[in-house]
């Protein structure tokens, strides 16, 4: 038994096909099945059930896969401390990014990071909040990008940098610039529910009961894109951070609303689980982060 055969029966596990799980760990599928059937018979397991499609995993094979994760967090982590150790970054770096952060960062990060490090493989997720805090803990992921604070006392966070949360949208009186205490009376749109962006929202603004939409329509939206849409159709506003504003059309910014009297605003942290911490990658990765993005701030 090695850690390599490991990897291939979380692999196969993730993709439920042998062949995707091959490229994935780049090798052939003869190969990967050679060695997840000897493990198999090391084992004296079956872990998957070769006959469902797509391949399933057995109820005893899931037992395995949790000891198997851990074993591989723990010697992922072990060869990351010498990577620091020796100043490298190599290798795979799994990235969890929620979507509320992921749809204007990841396009000010991702070059510039993939530049400096050649020799890392960046995999980088979607994921809401409470996946991927699970993946975390799992082992999936090895860093997650998210809203803070949470409430999690198993996972760490090291903030990266403060967000302005800016209004979006058109009073009736048609100014542009409206009291904080006079948020909790407006109609403004939300993200559905499982954003945590949503949660800060209703808490930041006060909100109690908000009659977004006409009483005859039930519309839940998942995207920056839609709550601006749905602005412009029936008014109201919404609540949009401020690095999604600064890529809006200068028509859109023309929708700006200020708040005459203080700011909303959130926090966004690297999250990590100590167990399967990867100390090199959380050191370069939060540095050069915090880097790229605060000249877009403004800080």
């Amino acid at each position: 038994m090695n850690i390599q055969q490991l990897e291939y029966i979380l692999a196969v596990d993730q993709f439920k096909s042998f062949s995707k799980a091959a490229d994935y760990c780049h090798v052939t599928q003869a190969t990967l099945s050679a060695m997840v059937k000897k493990l198999e018979e090391q084992l004296d397991i079956v872990i998957f059930d070769r006959k469902a499609n797509p391949i399933a995993t057995t109820e005893n094979g899931r037992e395995i896969l949790i000891h198997a994760q851990q074993v591989v967090g723990h010697a992922n982590a072990l060869l990351d401390a010498s990577k620091s150790i020796q100043h490298k970054l190599e290798g795979r770096v799994k990235i969890g990014v929620i979507p509320t952060i992921a749809s204007s960062v990841l396009s000010i990060i991702i070059k510039p990071l993939m530049a400096k490090y050649p020799q890392v493989f960046f995999e980088i997720q979607e994921q809401t909040t409470m996946h991927l805090k699970r993946s975390l803990r799992e082992g999936k992921l090895d860093i997650g990008i998210l809203s803070t604070p949470i409430a999690s006392t198993d996972l760490e966070t090291q903030l990266l940098y403060s967000e302005e949360l800016v209004l979006y949208g058109q009073l009736k009186s048609g100014a542009n610039q409206l009291p904080k205490s006079e948020l909790k009376n407006q109609r403004i749109f939300l993200l559905q529910e499982g954003h945590c962006l949503r949660d800060q929202v209703i808490q930041l603004c006060e909100l109690k009961k908000n009659p977004a939409l006409p009483t005859n329509l039930n519309f839940e939206s998942n995207t920056f894109d839609t709550l601006l849409n749905l602005v412009d159709d029936f008014q109201g506003m919404t609540v949009l951070p401020k690095l999604y504003v600064s890529q809006l059309s200068e028509s859109r910014k023309g929708h700006i609303i200020t708040l005459t009297d203080g700011k909303l605003e959130r926090e966004v942290s690297l999250c990590f689980y100590r167990p399967y911490a990867k100390w090199n990658v959380i050191k370069h990765l939060s540095a050069e982060i915090k880097q790229l993005v605060l000249p877009h701030l403004g800080n």
